[in-house]
Order: structure tokens, then sequence, then C-alpha cells
């Protein structure tokens, strides 16, 4: 077996693992380890893929903003087409989530980025919501469609470029601490670095116990998506996202058709989730009260998995009592519009730098994704 040793170890090269491991490549020697025969399978390839600045929590929220400079901007050669396009997103309210809808428009980050819309003005944006349905609503115009794969195989090709080696099919069987820093254990070999950053997704708890270090209590949940066929004779591709407002469904059109999802979060263990009928079941049922469309057939189904801290804020840092074991996880269904700016804070971290500026700027309180903040 072969033995390498590097300066940082990344392990899972989902998007999280796969953007640190090209921002810290570019000066230090970076492994990055992935279980699967390929990066990104489990929960990176099945986003619904809409970039929100309004989205998520406020520590979320300031991370979007910080990345929204890259995505609509990134390095020359990074992907062959835009990563974001047009799309808006719609947050509806029935007549008694009204109270939910103001609270959510209040915030000053969210009332500066959106335009509050009446019934009617709603069903102009997206005309198969049904008229005694919705109430009011919430608009963000810029809100976007993501490439996520080309997000993903952007981050790779960099990472290669700075000469990185990712390394398939590796799933960590151990990890222990030595006074040179980290040993892992994988079925391709053994590495060794100072550094080891836990970006192992819905296994990043057990990751962090295979290594004697006290798990922060991430845990996966299931996310179940479906396509159906849009409306006849309506071309529905240029309307915007609608979403509950209190997250019971969302949906949009994707590729001629239309995806749609009951925003479930059902606890799952760590592993190649499939959906369940029941929950596509629930989709259909809240897409046919809220809208025009009749679901006659659905075309795919698939599930993802996210995972979330206990505060559904994600946990970016060292662990106190687990020298060099950095933790790059439990970044819940934002992990890709995010990537950008978190994978550019935890590299600054690793390297004992203060966050970017930039980030700073956004309003980020490091004590609320500092894995410590679990002790």
């Amino acid at each position: 077996m072969s033995q390498i040793t590097c300066d940082v170890i990344v392990v899972g090269a989902g998007i999280a693992g796969a953007s640190v491991a090209a921002e810290l490549a570019t000066d230090r020697k970076v492994v990055l380890l992935e279980r699967e025969s390929q990066p990104g399978y489990h929960t990176t390839g099945r986003s619904a893929a809409l970039f929100s600045e309004i989205y998520g929590s406020a520590a979320i929220r300031a991370l979007s903003r910080a990345s929204r400079a890259f995505l609509t901007n990134p390095p020359t050669g990074f992907a062959q087409a835009p990563l974001l396009a047009p799309r808006g997103s719609l947050f509806i309210a029935r007549e008694d989530q009204l109270s939910q809808l103001e609270a959510f428009a209040q915030s000053p980050d969210i009332a500066g980025a959106t335009q509050p819309v009446f019934a009617e003005q709603a069903i102009r944006l997206s005309p198969i919501l049904r008229a005694d349905y919705v109430a009011a609503a919430v608009f963000e115009p810029d809100a976007a469609d993501m490439d996520v794969h080309g997000l993903l195989m952007g981050y790779l090709r960099l990472f290669r470029a700075a000469g990185g080696a990712l390394h398939t099919e590796s799933e960590v069987l151990g990890a222990a601490a030595s006074p040179q820093g980290w040993r892992i254990e994988t079925r391709q070999g053994q590495f060794s670095a100072p550094i080891v950053v836990n970006a192992a997704g819905a296994w990043a708890d057990e990751l962090a116990c295979l290594a004697g270090v006290t798990a922060v209590g991430v845990e996966p949940r299931r996310r179940t998506a479906i396509t159906i066929d849009g409306p006849a004779g309506l071309d529905l591709s240029e309307t915007p996202m609608p979403i509950d407002i209190d997250e019971q469904f969302y949906f949009k059109p994707e590729s001629g058709r239309v995806l749609l999802s009951p925003a479930d979060e059902t606890p799952s263990e760590a592993c190649d989730v499939q959906p369940d009928e029941w929950d596509i079941a629930v989709a259909v049922d809240r897409l046919e009260a809220a809208t025009t469309l009749q679901v006659r057939r659905v075309h795919a189904k698939w599930a993802g998995l996210r995972t979330f801290a206990p505060d559904k804020n994600p946990v970016v840092g060292f662990q106190a009592q687990a020298p060099g074991f950095f933790w790059l996880a439990g970044q819940g269904g934002y992990g890709i519009q995010t990537a950008p700016a978190m994978a550019r804070l935890a590299a600054a971290l690793i390297r004992g730098q203060t966050a970017p500026q930039d980030i700073q700027d956004e309003g980020l309180a490091l004590a609320e994704i500092a894995p410590d903040r679990f002790a």
C-alpha cells in the first residue's frame, strides 16, 4: 500500500472539500480523498441549484452574499459557461401564513434584496399559481440558477492545476493523531499530514468519532425531488422559483419540465439515500393545492442528504481539543451557494489568518459557525 505525506488532507470531494482544497493547493501540498468513484456523488450532484441571498440563517445569508462576486465573475478558464443564470425566487404565503411572510420580509438584508408583491402580481410572475391559494408574496429578482456541475468541475480543475492530488474510492477506515499530525488509513493507502479537513458531509460526525474527536451533532436529512410535465402550451422557462414561506414545498422550471420538492428534512443514516414514495405523494398534493397543475406522470425521482448542525449553521474551524482537526461541515442545503466564500474563509483560518475582509464586511460572526460553540 502507498504511503503519502502532505501538508493538508481534505476528506470529501463534494463542493465543500473540492473548493477548500483548490484554495489551499496554491501554497500547500494537498490530498483530496473521496469515498466514491467520482466527486460530488451524494449531495452536491443532487441539488435544486438555486442561488438565493435571502435563504437560510443570517450566517448563511452573509456567506451567500460574499459568494456572489465569484459566481458572477469566476477566474478566467474556470468554467465553460456562466455559473449563474437569471431565475428569481418567489416566497409565497396563504392567508394563514401572512404573519410568517411579514416577519421574514422585515429582516434588513432580506428587505433590501426583495420586493413585496400582491397576489395578482405573484400570479403574473408564476402563472400556474392559484388565485384562491396565494395571498401575498416576496419576490427576489436576483436569485439565480447555478451550474452546480460547472462549479464543482471548475474547483477540481483549479485543484489539479495547482498540483493537488485527488484519490477516489478512498473511504477512510482509520484516523489517528500522532506527534507529527494525522495519519489517515484508506482502501488505497495511508496518508499523513499535520492538518485534516473534515468535509465528509453526511459522514462528518462518523469521521470525527473514527479520529477520536468529539462529534458536534451534525445530522444527515433526506431531501426528495421529482420532475414532472409542465403545463401544456405555457412556457415557464423564465418564471421565478416559488417557495412556500414555511418551506413546505418549492418548484421551478427544469429543462422543459418542472422540478418539485416537498422540502422534506427527514433524519437519515449516512448512505446512498433513495426517495420515499410518501414524500413524493406529499409533494404532488402540495403542488396541486397551490397551482393549476395536475400531475399525471413522474419522469424522474431522487433524494439527497443535507447535513445540519443542531442550530442549522455550518461548522467551520479547528477543534480546540484536537490540534490540526478542521471542521467544514453542516452546510445544510446551502453548501453550493456558499462554497466560494466558505472555501476562502476556511483556507484563511487553516493558514492561521483572519477572515477575509469582504466576508467580515457582510457581518459574519465566526462564533456562530465555530465548532466549539457546541462544547
